[in-house]
């Protein structure tokens, strides 16, 4: 048997047909749940975050009173190599959005600064209010603590 391999003449072609389409059915039922996706910090990401972080403490005594400051400095480009997220700018005001939020890191900053806060006083405090500030600066994360607390009486 020898077959013929020559090309066939444009109209030998075989006519291409697209299958026909099915008609669109209407949803007769919705959902009774909305799905989405949410973004969170990760914890092991944090820990990163602020093993390496940048800190600056200050504060002092007055009229019964302690009042003090610490700044935190969350250096993207620092922890990069940890990473797998871009450590640009989009990066830091997700992370700016995202610690300003998230219970765990405001639970974690305001250990830092009471700890802060109780080893320069040299005493430990009852009740401290701390006011947490996080802002951004190019790539990198600042979170502002601000501290306050009645110094006890000492018999």
């Amino acid at each position: 048997m020898v077959r013929d391999f020559a090309p066939r003449e444009a109209h030998e072609r075989p006519s291409l047909s697209f299958p026909t389409r099915k008609p669109i059915h209407r949803a007769r039922r919705i959902s009774l749940f909305e799905r989405e996706i949410r973004v969170t910090l990760s914890p092991a990401a944090v820990d990163i975050l602020f093993q390496q972080a940048a800190m600056l403490s200050e504060g002092a005594i007055a009229g019964g009173w302690y009042g003090g400051s610490t700044m935190l400095t969350l250096d993207l480009p620092r922890a990069g190599h940890q990473l797998s997220e871009a450590c640009d700018v989009v990066t830091a005001q997700q992370l700016e959005a995202l610690c300003a939020t998230d219970t765990r890191v405001h639970e974690r900053v305001r250990a830092i600064a009471v700890r802060e806060a109780e080893a320069r006083a040299g005493v430990r405090f009852e009740r401290p209010t701390v006011d947490i500030r996080v802002y951004r600066c190019e790539r990198l994360v600042h979170i502002d603590l601000d501290i306050e607390a009645r110094v006890p009486e000492t018999p």
